[in-house]
């Protein structure tokens, strides 16, 4: 019995200022709420190569899990929420503004 395709979105980090960014149907953005939300397998296989290729923008692309709250995307390993917060040495960044 195979898993079930779990939601998922495209993310990697920014090649020049290293934040975390996310795959939206025109670009990249810095919000996951802004993400782009892939419900289907091929799709999603189909999305993360064509944000490989960027190699000139982004570096460490990878399809991450996400949870479905309402249609904003939320994240299901504390892994991502904590790349999403930015380097924990000091305040910095998102860091200051949260």
């Amino acid at each position: 019995m195979s898993k079930s395709f779990t939601p998922k979105v495209v993310t990697a980090n920014d090649l020049l200022k290293g934040d975390v960014i996310y795959q939206t149907a025109t670009g990249w953005t810095r919000d996951l709420a802004d993400a782009e939300i892939l419900t289907d397998e091929a799709h999603a296989d189909l999305r993360l190569i064509e944000g490989s290729q960027q190699i000139a923008d982004v570096v460490g692309v990878y399809l991450m899990d996400v949870a479905l709250d309402g249609t904003a995307p939320q994240t299901t390993h504390f892994r991502e929420a904590f790349r999403a917060k930015g380097p924990s040495n000091y305040v910095h960044g998102k860091q200051e503004v949260a």
